[in-house]
């Protein structure tokens, strides 16, 4: 199997060689990796710590547009049977990825999301996870589903059925959108323990309170129309 690996940036100069190292270093079972690094139109130096790395596909957007943006672009130029997205900095270990593919590998899943609260994680601040536990609520509620975790970042989904949705959020309301139109699609997703190092917005962490906001309104949206 042939896994595209998606890594959306955005000034990310102190972990992007990093993350894209651990990435490279992943041993993945019966799989061979596509890495798709998309820099986000960065204003520091990750742009030029990216044109030295050797062995991944790099496409530079022009502007800061926003990760669902950002995997849109990176999503044109897959060639997997399955995309997973890794977030360019260090809150998610490519070590979990082959837990991730192990349902697919032995055929219990179509599609596989990891969650934070499942796993061995850094405490999060209190209103974050309160705020991913409430949009996962609204999610389970609105699609009769299970999930513990709607927000987290490794959702491994089949090339085919993610590029066949219509996909319009540019922003972090990639979430909910790409969440909403699997299970609009009749495709469980299977869950399986991921560990989480969360960061603080001291350390650049992005999304905010204002995000979440707009991923409630989202799932509801999502869940009437297209």
């Amino acid at each position: 199997m042939k896994l595209s690996i998606i890594i959306p940036v955005y000034n990310e100069e102190k972990f992007v060689s990093e993350i894209i190292k651990r990435v490279k270093n992943v041993k993945l079972p019966k799989t061979i990796k596509q890495i798709i690094v998309v820099n986000d139109g960065s204003t520091d130096k990750t742009k030029t710590k990216l044109n030295q790395i050797k062995g991944i596909l790099l496409i530079n957007l022009p502007s800061n547009q926003g990760k669902g943006a950002a995997i849109k672009a990176g999503l044109k130029k897959a060639t997997g049977d399955y995309v997973l997205v890794q977030d360019a900095d260090l809150e998610y270990d490519p070590q979990d990825i082959p837990s991730l593919l192990e349902p697919i590998l032995t055929k219990k899943a179509q599609v596989v999301y990891g969650s934070r609260f499942l796993g061995p994680h850094k405490n999060m601040l209190f209103w974050h996870q309160m705020g991913n536990k409430f949009l996962s609520f609204m999610t389970n509620l609105l699609f009769n589903t299970t999930l513990s975790d709607m927000e987290v970042c490794y959702k491994l989904i089949p090339t085919k059925l993610l590029k066949s949705f219509n996909l319009k959020q540019n922003r972090f309301g990639f979430e909910p959108e790409v969440t909403a139109k699997i299970l609009k699609s009749d495709t469980r997703i299977y869950e399986v323990p991921i560990s989480y190092a969360g960061r603080e917005f001291h350390e650049g962490k992005k999304i905010t309170w204002k995000d979440g906001i707009k991923a409630f309104f989202l799932i509801i949206k999502y869940r009437l129309f297209n």
